[in-house]
């Protein structure tokens, strides 16, 4: 049976919008505990910071964005990040100069979720099984 687009998950990409590319990275960075890689971008008034992604693997890649005319915060796109156990990542986030918006909550069969906020102004979830 061939697989069509409405077969697979529908998020393939994403993009954060930041202000500040240095802060932004490492606010990522520092509560993902991964290294961010600079991604060619398609124009001049661009800049991209990649999560680390594998386009054989499932699941939606994406990068920080920097954009001319495009302002972070206060956007209704929510993106979130699977970890092994949310209260880890969450456990680094004031530190790191952002701040818990919800904390580690149960959302039944699905597991649990974190709210957050990143240095940028942007929210930003976190989602783990345990």
């Amino acid at each position: 049976m061939k697989e069509t687009q409405m077969d697979i998950n529908p998020v393939c990409w994403f993009e954060i919008y930041v202000q500040d590319m240095a802060r932004a990275t490492a606010f990522y960075e520092t509560v993902l505990d991964v290294q961010l890689e600079t991604l060619p971008a398609p124009s001049d008034d661009i800049e991209l910071m990649a999560f680390p992604m594998s386009m054989d693997r499932p699941g939606a890649a994406g990068a920080l964005t920097k954009m001319d005319g495009i302002q972070p915060g206060g956007n209704s796109t929510l993106v979130y990040f699977a970890c092994d156990d949310c209260a880890t990542q969450a456990s680094r986030i004031q530190g790191a100069g952002g701040r818990v918006q919800k904390p580690k909550t149960s959302i039944g069969p699905y597991g649990f979720m974190v709210l957050a906020v990143d240095t940028e102004g942007n929210m930003f979830g976190l989602h783990s099984q345990k």
